[in-house]
């Protein structure tokens, strides 16, 4: 018997899935359409590639693991898109190595690179994903290959991101770096075997005491950015938090944890990087999460700091579901309800999929549903 809470999710995921099938689909140039209006007009024709791979990897995932999503249209959609992005989304460098794009137009001439490692993060995933529905290995050959060239980045030598050292900039360990590389270790060791799993082992032990860098203040904070010996940096860049980054670095270890039998770090990524940033994260006037926080109570210099928007809420529910399903442990349900009623209640429009950002006091703020930065919500 399913619970009222499971039937609404079941709902909902139903619902956005069925709005991104009628309204993103590009039958001209394929693809996707990312940028939707509230009743899924597409307002801009340009193609994110971050959008685009989470949309490959979605459909893909939603097919290979949920019976009721193992319909044609949803591969056909998946295969597609990935055909859109191994076709246009590689842009080679003077280097001879290939950097993705960040921003197509909509036959697919690239628009705009960022000098980050993200675009590529989302390649991978969709390829990866990708392979393991239909069988094409030179997919899965392309996401290693494309891993290979990002841990050298990160690792070896990032000047082919095209970031030049300034002399005044500080070396930063981001936490969005080793947090989405220990993602894609996860992705693509998932299922295929010990000699997978060890070929990463490294990399995913790496990943982790970098995130476990940025529990800084004797454990009372977790910070955005530290320096590359984890020590906490000066100014607003140091001092900044980011609730819902936290929160799914926290399941991003919890499930390495799970698949290593490390019970320390499953107990540190849920009390460090689940509880404490819930705690500090959460509107107790309003309800819901804020984007940005100051460690020391200063106003962020982000000016969407106070606004509410949908990913940290997606990541608190998976974080919290996840650590009760670990531990068993009733608070851990009881944020997960905490979290569900807020989300479920702000979000969701009666046109189809969700509202993407909302005023601090939850009103919506932008009534779009999918733009540069918001398409499928995730699932996992």
């Amino acid at each position: 018997m399913e619970t009222k809470q499971e039937t609404q999710i079941r709902t909902e995921l139903d619902s956005v899935v069925d709005f991104w099938l009628r309204h993103s689909h590009d039958a001209v140039h394929g693809g996707f359409f990312t940028c939707l209006g509230r009743e899924g007009a597409v307002y801009d024709e340009l193609k994110y590639v971050w959008l685009q791979g989470r949309q490959v990897w979605m459909y893909c995932r939603l097919y290979r693991t949920v019976d009721r999503f193992r319909k044609p249209e949803i591969l056909e959609a998946a295969k597609s898109g990935g055909a859109f992005l191994r076709k246009f989304a590689r842009v080679s460098s003077t280097s001879g190595q290939w950097k993705c794009a960040f921003c197509l137009t909509r036959d697919g001439k690239a628009v705009k690179i960022q000098r980050t490692i993200f675009s590529e993060c989302f390649y991978i995933m969709a390829m990866d994903e990708l392979s393991r529905v239909t069988g094409d290995k030179d997919a899965q050959l392309e996401a290693e290959q494309m891993m290979k060239q990002l841990i050298h980045w990160v690792r070896v030598d990032s000047s082919d991101l095209g970031r030049p050292q300034l002399p005044g900039d500080v070396p930063t360990n981001s936490m969005a770096v080793p947090m989405m590389l220990l993602c894609l270790v996860q992705q693509l060791t998932e299922g295929r075997g010990q000699e997978m799993a060890l070929k990463y082992r490294e990399l995913g032990s790496w990943c982790v005491k970098q995130i476990l860098q940025h529990i800084q203040r004797d454990g009372t904070a977790v910070l955005e950015n530290v320096s590359l010996d984890g020590a906490e940096l000066s100014g607003c860049q140091g001092r900044l938090q980011n609730p819902g980054h936290a929160l799914e670095a926290g399941w991003f270890l919890m499930q390495y944890s799970a698949e290593w039998g490390d019970e320390e770090l499953q107990r540190t990524a849920i009390n460090k990087f689940v509880e404490l940033p819930f705690q500090n994260g959460w509107d107790k006037e309003h309800g819901g999460l804020f984007y940005f926080l100051d460690v020391d109570g200063h106003c962020p210099t982000q000016l969407e700091w106070s606004m509410k928007l949908w990913w940290p809420h997606c990541e608190a529910l998976i974080a919290f579901l996840m650590a009760y399903s670990q531990t068993k442990k009733p608070e851990l349900l009881e944020s997960f309800s905490q979290v569900y009623k807020y989300t479920f209640s702000h979000f969701p429009d009666e046109s189809g999929e969700w509202f993407g950002y909302l005023t601090q006091e939850g009103k919506v703020a932008l009534d779009f549903k999918g733009g540069p930065f918001k398409g499928k919500k995730k699932k996992k």
